[in-house]
């Protein structure tokens, strides 16, 4: 998979964590916020018709339930190993909309971490963060 550029954010699925309470385990049944897991817009044709990441003229790989991405935060290079548990972000909600860390700046939501994922390369305050997906 090419790299993938966008912003990154953090939710809450499974057993109650940080600052989660107990919710589902996701479209994948997995899905606990104390684990490095995420969210991909295109891990079903379901999951694609409800993000719908092309409205926002964002291309993302088919990637199914267990597939590893590596989410590396552009503010600071850290960078965190994830599996998928979960669709989502509903990257058209977002279109457009941008987050930076000084000069460093990108468009539109292509990931969600889990908080304790998210936490491994950001502060869970910052919410969203400038990122490259591999």
């Amino acid at each position: 998979m090419a790299a993938l550029t966008g912003e990154f954010s953090w939710f809450c699925c499974g057993n109650g964590w940080g600052p989660c309470g107990t919710t589902g385990t996701g479209a994948c049944g997995t899905c606990h916020s104390g684990n490095l897991q995420h969210a991909w817009t295109n891990a079903s044709d379901a999951c694609f018709a409800i993000t719908r990441p092309d409205k926002c003229g964002i291309n993302i790989a088919r990637r199914t339930c267990g597939h590893r991405h590596t989410t590396t935060n552009r503010c600071n290079g850290a960078a965190v190993a994830t599996t998928i548990a979960d669709c989502g972000p509903q990257t058209d909600l977002w279109c457009g909309e941008r987050s930076c860390c000084g000069s460093v700046c990108e468009h539109s939501r292509v990931i969600d971490l889990t908080p304790a994922a998210y936490s491994r390369i950001a502060n869970l305050s910052t919410g969203l963060r400038p990122c490259v997906v591999t």
